[in-house]
Protein backbone atom coordinates (compact mmCIF):
# COMPACT_ATOMS: atom_id res chain seq x y z
CA UNK A 1 0.00 0.00 0.00
CA UNK A 2 1.20 3.63 -0.84
CA UNK A 3 1.33 5.69 1.94
CA UNK A 4 -0.33 9.33 1.75
CA UNK A 5 1.50 12.33 3.42
CA UNK A 6 0.97 11.75 7.50
CA UNK A 7 -1.43 14.38 8.58
CA UNK A 8 -1.80 14.57 12.45
CA UNK A 9 -5.02 16.41 12.72
CA UNK A 10 -6.96 13.95 10.34
CA UNK A 11 -5.28 11.10 12.19
CA UNK A 12 -6.15 12.50 15.41
CA UNK A 13 -9.98 12.81 14.06
CA UNK A 14 -10.73 9.72 12.69
CA UNK A 15 -9.08 8.17 16.02
CA UNK A 16 -11.42 10.31 17.98
CA UNK A 17 -14.18 8.53 16.53
CA UNK A 18 -12.42 5.00 16.64
CA UNK A 19 -12.35 5.05 19.98
CA UNK A 20 -15.79 6.03 21.49
CA UNK A 21 -16.74 2.46 21.94
CA UNK A 22 -13.92 2.20 24.24
CA UNK A 23 -13.43 3.13 27.88
CA UNK A 24 -11.75 6.46 28.65
CA UNK A 25 -8.29 7.08 30.13
CA UNK A 26 -8.69 6.93 33.74
CA UNK A 27 -7.97 10.50 34.70
CA UNK A 28 -10.39 12.16 31.97
CA UNK A 29 -13.36 9.54 33.18
CA UNK A 30 -12.96 11.33 36.32
CA UNK A 31 -12.73 14.28 35.09
CA UNK A 32 -15.97 13.79 33.03
CA UNK A 33 -17.26 12.32 36.75
CA UNK A 34 -16.45 16.11 38.15
CA UNK A 35 -13.43 15.00 39.88
CA UNK A 36 -11.34 17.58 37.68
CA UNK A 37 -9.84 19.95 40.57
CA UNK A 38 -6.08 19.78 39.88
CA UNK A 39 -5.23 18.44 43.80
CA UNK A 40 -8.12 15.63 42.85
CA UNK A 41 -6.68 14.95 39.47
CA UNK A 42 -3.03 14.66 40.80
CA UNK A 43 -4.03 12.14 43.63
CA UNK A 44 -5.81 10.34 41.01
CA UNK A 45 -2.32 10.31 38.67
CA UNK A 46 -0.54 9.29 41.83
CA UNK A 47 -2.69 5.94 41.95
CA UNK A 48 -2.45 5.19 38.60
CA UNK A 49 0.80 5.02 38.70
CA UNK A 50 1.89 1.58 37.90
CA UNK A 51 -1.78 0.64 38.62
CA UNK A 52 -4.37 -0.45 35.47
CA UNK A 53 -6.87 1.87 34.98
CA UNK A 54 -9.19 -0.50 36.13
CA UNK A 55 -8.05 -0.18 39.41
CA UNK A 56 -7.20 3.19 39.58
CA UNK A 57 -10.65 4.28 38.68
CA UNK A 58 -12.78 2.37 41.84
CA UNK A 59 -9.71 3.30 43.89
CA UNK A 60 -10.05 7.30 43.52
CA UNK A 61 -14.09 6.91 43.66
CA UNK A 62 -13.69 5.65 47.27
CA UNK A 63 -10.88 7.54 48.23
CA UNK A 64 -13.28 10.73 46.64
CA UNK A 65 -16.55 9.36 48.32
CA UNK A 66 -14.11 10.27 51.71
CA UNK A 67 -11.97 13.38 50.51
CA UNK A 68 -11.99 15.73 47.83
CA UNK A 69 -9.49 18.47 49.77
CA UNK A 70 -6.07 18.76 51.22
CA UNK A 71 -7.22 19.75 54.41
CA UNK A 72 -9.60 16.66 54.63
CA UNK A 73 -6.90 14.03 53.18
CA UNK A 74 -4.81 15.49 56.08
CA UNK A 75 -7.39 15.05 58.64
CA UNK A 76 -7.47 11.36 57.68
CA UNK A 77 -3.75 10.43 58.54
CA UNK A 78 -1.65 7.50 57.28
CA UNK A 79 -3.01 4.11 58.32
CA UNK A 80 -6.32 5.23 56.67
CA UNK A 81 -5.18 7.08 53.60
CA UNK A 82 -2.91 3.91 52.96
CA UNK A 83 -6.37 1.15 53.39
CA UNK A 84 -8.57 3.71 50.85
CA UNK A 85 -5.70 3.21 48.16
CA UNK A 86 -4.14 -0.66 49.27
CA UNK A 87 -5.39 -2.05 45.68
CA UNK A 88 -2.85 0.49 43.78
CA UNK A 89 0.71 -0.63 43.35
CA UNK A 90 3.19 0.14 45.95
CA UNK A 91 -0.07 2.12 48.20
CA UNK A 92 2.20 2.69 50.80
CA UNK A 93 4.53 4.69 49.38
CA UNK A 94 2.19 6.41 47.60
CA UNK A 95 -0.18 7.26 51.06
CA UNK A 96 2.97 8.66 52.65
CA UNK A 97 3.82 11.13 48.99
CA UNK A 98 -0.26 11.98 49.16
CA UNK A 99 -0.42 12.96 52.76
CA UNK A 100 2.55 14.92 52.56
CA UNK A 101 1.28 16.64 49.45
CA UNK A 102 -2.02 17.37 51.36
CA UNK A 103 -0.43 18.62 54.64
CA UNK A 104 1.68 21.45 52.31
CA UNK A 105 -1.20 22.24 50.35
CA UNK A 106 -3.00 23.12 53.49
CA UNK A 107 -0.26 24.95 55.17
CA UNK A 108 1.83 26.50 52.45
CA UNK A 109 -1.45 27.58 50.14
CA UNK A 110 -4.48 28.03 51.98
CA UNK A 111 -6.06 24.31 50.77
CA UNK A 112 -5.79 24.99 47.02
CA UNK A 113 -3.84 23.46 44.94
CA UNK A 114 -2.20 26.06 42.21
CA UNK A 115 -2.17 24.43 38.83
CA UNK A 116 1.81 25.72 38.63
CA UNK A 117 3.93 23.13 36.92
CA UNK A 118 7.02 23.85 39.00
CA UNK A 119 4.27 23.12 42.49
CA UNK A 120 3.92 20.08 40.98
CA UNK A 121 7.33 19.10 40.23
CA UNK A 122 8.80 19.95 43.27
CA UNK A 123 6.36 17.18 45.59
CA UNK A 124 8.10 13.60 45.64
CA UNK A 125 6.78 11.36 43.36
CA UNK A 126 5.27 13.46 40.79
CA UNK A 127 6.85 13.69 37.26
CA UNK A 128 6.71 15.09 34.40
CA UNK A 129 4.23 13.07 32.98
CA UNK A 130 2.32 13.24 36.06
CA UNK A 131 2.14 16.97 35.65
CA UNK A 132 1.61 17.68 32.20
CA UNK A 133 -1.58 15.05 32.19
CA UNK A 134 -2.89 17.05 35.73
CA UNK A 135 -2.81 20.12 34.49
CA UNK A 136 -3.98 19.66 31.25
CA UNK A 137 -6.97 18.06 32.40
CA UNK A 138 -7.54 19.78 35.65
CA UNK A 139 -6.24 23.08 33.82
CA UNK A 140 -6.89 23.19 30.46
CA UNK A 141 -2.80 24.07 29.96
CA UNK A 142 -1.94 23.02 26.94
CA UNK A 143 1.01 20.22 27.97
CA UNK A 144 1.97 16.75 26.53
CA UNK A 145 1.71 14.01 28.57
CA UNK A 146 3.43 10.88 27.15
CA UNK A 147 2.92 7.65 28.15
CA UNK A 148 3.98 4.10 26.94
CA UNK A 149 0.99 4.54 24.12
CA UNK A 150 1.84 7.94 23.29
CA UNK A 151 5.28 6.84 22.22
CA UNK A 152 4.73 4.12 20.58
CA UNK A 153 1.74 4.70 18.33
CA UNK A 154 3.29 8.23 17.76
CA UNK A 155 7.08 6.42 16.81
CA UNK A 156 5.07 3.70 15.01
CA UNK A 157 3.39 6.05 12.51
CA UNK A 158 6.75 8.07 11.80
CA UNK A 159 5.84 10.55 14.08
CA UNK A 160 8.48 10.76 16.02
CA UNK A 161 11.88 9.26 16.16
CA UNK A 162 12.69 8.65 19.93
CA UNK A 163 14.01 6.42 22.31
CA UNK A 164 12.59 6.93 25.49
CA UNK A 165 8.81 8.26 26.70
CA UNK A 166 11.22 11.59 27.92
CA UNK A 167 12.64 12.08 24.52
CA UNK A 168 9.39 11.51 22.54
CA UNK A 169 7.66 14.53 24.46
CA UNK A 170 10.28 16.84 23.62
CA UNK A 171 9.92 15.52 19.39
CA UNK A 172 6.29 15.63 20.22
CA UNK A 173 7.08 19.34 21.53
CA UNK A 174 8.87 20.56 18.86
CA UNK A 175 6.24 18.61 15.97
CA UNK A 176 2.77 18.37 17.53
CA UNK A 177 0.34 21.38 17.13
CA UNK A 178 -0.33 23.16 20.61
CA UNK A 179 -4.24 22.28 20.27
CA UNK A 180 -3.51 18.49 20.17
CA UNK A 181 -1.31 18.65 23.07
CA UNK A 182 -3.99 17.56 26.00
CA UNK A 183 -6.40 15.51 23.45
CA UNK A 184 -3.32 13.34 22.28
CA UNK A 185 -3.15 11.68 25.75
CA UNK A 186 -6.80 10.72 25.75
CA UNK A 187 -7.00 9.42 22.28
CA UNK A 188 -3.93 7.35 22.19
CA UNK A 189 -4.36 5.82 25.58
CA UNK A 190 -7.45 3.85 24.76
CA UNK A 191 -6.27 3.74 20.86
CA UNK A 192 -2.88 2.09 22.60
CA UNK A 193 -4.68 -0.40 24.44
CA UNK A 194 -7.53 -1.51 21.86
CA UNK A 195 -5.96 -0.90 18.45
CA UNK A 196 -2.30 0.35 18.22
CA UNK A 197 -0.99 -2.61 20.76
CA UNK A 198 2.42 -3.18 21.30
CA UNK A 199 1.89 -6.57 20.22
CA UNK A 200 0.34 -7.43 17.09
CA UNK A 201 -1.42 -4.15 16.63
CA UNK A 202 -4.44 -4.41 14.47
CA UNK A 203 -3.25 -2.65 11.26
CA UNK A 204 -5.97 -4.43 9.27
CA UNK A 205 -8.88 -2.23 10.99
CA UNK A 206 -6.89 0.60 11.94
CA UNK A 207 -8.05 3.99 10.59
CA UNK A 208 -4.94 5.71 9.77
CA UNK A 209 -3.15 2.42 8.14
CA UNK A 210 -3.20 4.63 4.92
CA UNK A 211 -0.77 7.15 6.67
CA UNK A 212 1.15 5.25 9.08
CA UNK A 213 4.51 3.83 8.48
CA UNK A 214 4.30 1.14 10.84
CA UNK A 215 7.63 1.81 12.17
CA UNK A 216 9.19 -1.60 13.54
CA UNK A 217 5.92 -3.60 13.20
CA UNK A 218 6.92 -7.18 12.03
CA UNK A 219 3.79 -9.13 12.53
CA UNK A 220 0.00 -7.59 12.74
CA UNK A 221 -3.45 -8.61 12.99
Amino acid sequence: MEKKAFDVGVALERIRAAVRPWPKAALFQLADEGYRSTFEQLLACIISIRTYDEVTLPVSRKLFERVRTPRDVARLGYDELDALISPSTFHERKASQMLAIARQVDEEFGGVLPGDRSVLLSFAGVGPKCANLVLGIACGTPFISVDVHVHRVSARWGYISAATPEKALLALEATLPPQHWIEINELLVPFGKHVCTGKLPHCSTCPVRDMCRQVGVTAHR
